[in-house]
């Protein structure tokens, strides 16, 4: 069964993968005698499959293994929608943008590859200013190199969730829109104030 309705999904893989690319932050899920281990890595999207790297001493690191299942989470932007905002009488809602993924994974062995993918993902996550460089011949990445473990994984089953007051006259689509960009501009700053 497809939940949210259709009208809150969207099956656009462009969609998805712009999701992917600005929210690169994962819900990683595997499961090992019917218990979930669960990981927030960053995944970087390159030629239809997702690359990523693990700690060795993380359990999960051996679920991410040659044709292992595995389930993933990207989260957009967020936020409580009050009725308030709307010209018309609607209820209370949250409005989301999220990405469910499945797929199976394959340990990447190579330290080369995985040294370069190290370097990409930090030259792809600098964007767009590139402030820093890992420079390939840094002391500290080849020093970590063993500690780290690659993987790649072919997604089989993509789901858009995106449930931005859709089904609301355009005006209170719009209403919605601004809102949620508003909402999680002064979430992080009440959220950065209260714990730093």
């Amino acid at each position: 069964m497809n939940y949210p309705p259709q009208h809150h999904q969207d099956n656009d893989k462009n969609h998805l993968i712009e999701v992917i690319k600005t929210y690169p932050l994962a819900t990683v899920i595997s499961v090992h005698h019917n218990q979930p281990l669960i990981t927030h890595l960053p995944l970087i999207y390159e030629n239809g499959k997702l690359i990523g790297h693990i700690d060795k001493h993380n359990p999960q690191a051996e679920l991410l293994k040659d044709n292992k299942d595995v389930t993933l989470i990207f989260a957009g932007p967020e936020c409580y929608i009050s009725p308030s905002i709307y010209s018309t009488t609607q209820l209370p809602t949250w409005n989301y943008v999220k990405v469910h993924l499945k797929g199976t994974v394959k340990a990447i062995e190579s330290k080369a590859a995985l040294k370069q993918s190290l370097i990409t993902m930090t030259e792809f996550l600098e964007a767009p200013d590139h402030n820093y460089t890992l420079e390939s011949d840094n002391p500290r990445l080849d020093k970590n190199l063993g500690y780290i473990e690659m993987f790649e994984i072919t997604i089989t089953d993509w789901v858009g969730k995106f449930k931005l007051s859709q089904d609301k006259k355009p005006s209170d689509i719009k209403a919605a829109r601004k809102e949620l960009m508003k909402a999680n501009t002064q979430r992080i700053t009440h959220f950065l104030d209260q714990i730093f």
